[in-house]
Formats: C-alpha cells, structure tokens, sequence
C-alpha cells in the first residue's frame, strides 16, 4: 500500500532522520533513562527493496512487489486507542483513525517510497512533469478494477479532483493546499487512461499531492449531487459493508463499534509478486478499539495483539521479554508528528451572538507575555524523563524533529524558567494574592480548562504534569480527559475551549501539507478558528505574515530557498506561540516474529506494505 499519510490528527505515525541536529546536551538527557541502542541494531537495513516495476499480466498492468514472495493466509491483529473511526469515507476523515482505516480501502494515483521518500506510482503508473513544471500527464494502469469489477479510468480521477476535492465536499484539507495563487488545478481527461493536470506557476508539493485517493465515480456521483450535507453523512460508521465499492489490498467486512473492525483481502488488488500471486496474502486485518493504553499493553501480552507501540516506561521490560518471546523490537526514530498545546485565540463572536470563549480569557490568552510565560513554565525534560522514561526529545518547533525542513537554530529551544515566567505575568499587569495565586490586572483569578483525549495514558500524564507545571506560576489549570470525537468537535465545531493538549500527523518530506493549521482560513486554523459565520474579521499581523510564507514557500522549487520560507514560519510561531510545543517519542514498536515480509522504515512505519506481509506459523 506505501501510503504516506496526510495531516490531520493525533498524528501518529511514521517517522525519518535521526537526531543528529540536536546539541550533545540534548542527547545525554534524551538516553540516561534508558540505554536503548540494544534496540538501535534491530533496525532493518536500508533499500530491501527492488526498484518499482510494471508487469502487463492477464490484461491488468500490476504492480510488482519488491518483497519476497510470501503464502497465502491467516490474519494479522493490531490495536487503536478510542471508540473507533467516525467514518470509513476518506474524503471525509478529519481524524487519524477514520483516515488510517479508510487507506485501507482506497488507493491514490502515487504513494511515498519508505526508503528515499521519493513519489512512486500506485494507481498510475507513470507520470510525465513537463519542462516548465506547470503539466502533470498521469497515466493509468490498465484493467485495474473497483471491487464490484468496474474498471478504475481517468472519468474516476477527473470526477474525484473535479466534483469532490475542488468542488470543496467533505474535509477541504487538500483543496486548501492546492489552491495556487488563488487558483485551483485543471484536471482533464485526454484519454481511457490519461488524466492531464495543470497549474498557472510551478508548485512544489504538487507532485506529491496529486497521488491522492480516487473514488469510483459511479458510486460518488449521485451522492455528490445529493449534496455536501448528506456526503458527509454516506458511509458512516453503520454503512453496510457490502455496499463499498473500494480499490484497496483490503474490504471491509464488519465493523463493531468501540470492540473492532475486521477487512478481508481484495482478491483483485493490482499487486502481484513474482510467482504471480496477487497480493495481498493475509486473509484478514483486525483492528481492535483498546480504550486506553493499559488495555492494549494486556492485550498484545496476552497474544491478542501481533504489534504494539512501546511506550518508554515499558521499553526495558520489552527489550528484557524480547530474549525469550515471541516478538522483536524494533525503533524507527523520532516522531514524525508534533505534540503541543494549543491557545484559543478566537475573540469573535458566534452566529448567535455569543463569543466562543469569555472575554476575560481572551485577553489572557491574546497577551504575548502571557503565552510566553506558560510557555516557560512547561518542564519538557521532566515529560521526557518522568513519562517516557527518557525515550523521546523536546520539541520547541512546528517542524518535527525529522522533518528535513527543521529550522534548526530555534530547535534546542530554551529550558524551564518560573521566575522569567513570572516577571512576563508582572510585566502585563497580573499580580499574586499572599498564596501565590495569580490574578490578572482586572482582579479575575487566572483559571482555565485544559483538555485531551481521554485513554491515552501518556497524553494524560502529561496533562497532569502541565497542571502542576502552571500551577507554580499561580494559574489553576481544569485538566479534562474527554472522548476523541468529543474533543474534535470541540476544537473544530463549537471553538468552546480554552487550551487543548493534542497532536497533528506531519509530513518529514513536506510542510505544505501543513497549509490547513497555519493559512488563516485552513481547516485545522484551530488556535484562531474562523467559521462560515464569521463576519468582518481582522488577521493578526502575523497571522498575515504566515498566510504570505506559506503561498510564498511552496511556489518555490529551490530547497534552499525553500527552506528559508519554512525557517520564518517556524520561528514566527516560536515567537508568538499560538501552539507550544512539547516532546517527540522515538518510534517503537514490537512485532510478532510470525510476520514476515516486514520491512520498517522511519518514514513507513511497520504496515506500510501491509499487502505484502505473510503469517509463518
């Protein structure tokens, strides 16, 4: 499958580049718990994999695998914190499970090669980028077919980009960051197999952009013309299975909320290995809904589980069971995610007339010096050793750690400091009582809430160490655990928070898919959320400044260059500090030696050739 997964939440997944940027300080802090290079040598090596090739068999143009050839069967179990996706419609996934799952169903034009990060074919098979690169030509494979056997052909990519994705139906994520100097690609068809794309000035993440997935037209049309309300509503979660028509390795078969959702091999994937064997071989992938950490750790000890993310507070109990178990270790690097707290900025009013958070809290959050101190009250090291047991890193920046555009002179950050905190407060007119209590130059004691996804136990405890962290520069923090798809609707629909702590997918390979977080319109604009219902509303100076970065920096096609852009934004957000930033983990992960084929990358994770694994019993 190689997917590369897109931005949306918890973030997740995948990882790349090694933490060589940070100072030697950084690095002793980052392994005194734990000595992990044990783990270190259980690194697969790099290029396992055979250049991608196209094989014409049987009138379908496959894809050929690059791993050996495995055997059909058995299934392969793996876990997810939450009740579970609130859609299986990938156009319309606005969190990371929906997405995740939903990738597995449906497959996009190219995908990212986990070794060099380069853009690979997966429904196209080649693509054509012309000189002034402002033409993209994709070619389709031929015989391909949607799993009700109609043929996948370029009427499905035009419908798909044209009637869905820029016609702004479901999450407009990818409209958002395709809009190029105010305008959206043209996407026509020149024939059964060929799709031409065009764009007015060469952009560069659009290569990388264009391999999203298509849907079947013959199914998504008469939803479209149903309207946007009711395709956000189609193939929700009580969708019959049997009525998906889908073009990945798996289908859905059953879905049970909050215990799991079961697939069952697509017998006609467009993969194929070298003895002819259509891929994928398992028979079944399961994903159970764990509920929290606690519970999925049980699970995978009890045998229920073939892989499991190893926190850092189990990693050396792990590492000792590895020796004589029945799985191996395996550590894929930092985070390509970013994990942070996030300000309500919003002063506006709703379409009701009232504002989405009081105004008292609004000028709190809206003073600089006071983000700044609750910036500087944050004890990083103490989440990275107390919680992870020293195996992640502080993060002060809006790139990951292993994102190859990491402004690297802000990435070190700076260490917990209470009384410069303090002297920030004093300095914006707030005060303490004789108990230490802080209140605010209007005499209102400076109290807040402060939420997270409920069942992440880590997240949870950083919660708590955040509350204590404020609690010393006189703020009472409200900390409140709430289920996922709670806390989503929170922080995108009703804006009636006042500071979330919570996570974003990222791209190591391209910040311009970052676009919907920091263009002041972007869908995901969460610290100064802006609704259909909002009138006359003025951008923050910087706010402007971030929206000309971001259009600036992907119309570049130099990466030097490039990378001067994305250097600004993220010190621009370091200054300013809508979002403070907190840790990255080190990917790790245990699997059961009984999957083979596996080939785990820092910027594919351990299933992104999930099609190609096989059970050696």
């Amino acid at each position: 499958m190689r997917k590369f997964k897109s931005l949306i939440f918890l973030f997740v997944l995948v990882s790349l580049v090694c933490v060589s940027c940070f100072r030697i300080d950084r690095e002793e802090k980052f392994t005194q718990n734990f000595n992990f290079s044990s783990v270190e040598e259980n690194k697969e090596p790099k290029n396992l994999y055979k250049p991608t090739k196209t094989e014409f068999f049987n009138g379908v143009d496959y894809r050929m695998s690059r791993s050996d050839v495995g055997k059909y069967g058995g299934q392969m179990v793996s876990s997810s914190i939450g009740e579970g996706p609130k859609t299986f419609n990938p156009w319309s996934a606005k969190d990371a499970t929906s997405s995740e799952l939903s990738a597995l169903m449906y497959d996009g034009l190219f995908s990212t090669d986990i070794d060099t990060g380069e853009v690979i074919p997966s429904l196209a098979k080649e693509m054509i980028i012309s000189d002034d690169q402002k033409t993209y030509t994709v070619k389709l494979r031929r015989g391909v077919t949607w799993t009700d056997g109609k043929e996948i052909t370029a009427d499905d990519v035009v419908f798909t980009w044209n009637e869905i994705i820029i016609a702004g139906f479901g999450n407009t994520s990818l409209r958002d960051s395709v809009l190029i100097d105010g305008e959206y690609p043209e996407v026509k068809k020149i024939d059964k197999y060929t799709v031409e794309f065009s764009i007015k000035k060469p952009f560069a993440p659009f290569q990388r952009m264009i391999g999203s997935q298509i849907a079947p037209e013959h199914v998504f049309r008469p939803v479209v013309n149903k309207g946007k309300r009711y395709f956000d509503t189609y193939m929700g979660t009580t969708v019959n299975p049997k009525k998906i028509v889908s073009s990945g390795p798996f289908i859905l078969e059953e879905y049970v909320p909050a215990q799991r959702v079961v697939f069952k091999r697509n017998p006609n994937y467009y993969e194929m290995d070298e003895a002819k064997n259509v891929l994928p071989y398992l028979d079944k992938y399961v994903v159970l809904f764990v509920g929290d950490l606690n519970n999925e750790l049980l699970k995978f000890e009890a045998g229920e589980l073939d892989i499991i993310s190893v926190k850092g507070k189990d990693l050396a109990r792990f590492k000792e069971k590895e020796k004589k178990s029945d799985f191996k270790i395996y550590n894929l690097g930092p985070n390509s995610g970013t994990m942070f707290v996030v300000f309500n900025l919003n002063t506006r009013k709703n379409k009701d007339g009232k504002f989405y958070i009081s105004p008292i809290k609004q000028q709190w959050f809206n003073d600089i010096n006071f983000r700044t101190a609750v910036d500087y009250a944050i004890d990083r090291d103490a989440m990275v050793s107390n919680v992870f047991n020293g195996v992640a890193q502080p993060l002060f920046t809006a790139e990951s750690l292993s994102s190859i555009f990491l402004n690297e002179k802000i990435a070190s950050g700076h260490i917990k400091d209470i009384e410069y905190a303090k002297s920030l407060l004093k300095e914006s007119g707030f005060f303490y009582d004789k108990k230490g209590i802080l209140f605010d130059k209007n005499s209102n004691p400076v109290e807040f809430d402060l939420y997270t996804n409920a069942g992440q136990t880590e997240r949870e405890a950083v919660g708590v160490m955040i509350k204590e962290d404020l609690r010393h520069i006189g703020i009472k923090v409200n900390f409140k655990p709430i289920e996922f798809n709670s806390l989503v609707n929170k922080l995108l629909t009703t804006a009636d928070w006042d500071m979330i702590l919570i996570g974003l997918t990222g791209s190591p390979l391209e910040p311009h898919s970052g676009k919907n977080v920091w263009n002041s319109k972007g869908h995901l604009h969460m610290f100064n959320m802006r609704f259909d219902s909002d009138k006359n509303d003025e951008l923050l100076s910087w706010e402007k400044e971030l929206d000309l970065i971001i259009e600036q920096g992907a119309l570049e096609i130099d990466f030097n260059k490039r990378k001067e852009f994305y250097d600004k934004y993220q010190q621009i957000i370091y200054d300013e500090r809508p979002i403070i930033y907190l840790y990255s983990p080190l990917v790790i992960i245990a699997i059961r030696n009984k999957i083979k084929n596996l080939h785990p990358t820092a910027l594919g994770g351990a299933l992104h050739n999930i099609e190609e694994l096989y059970i050696e019993n």
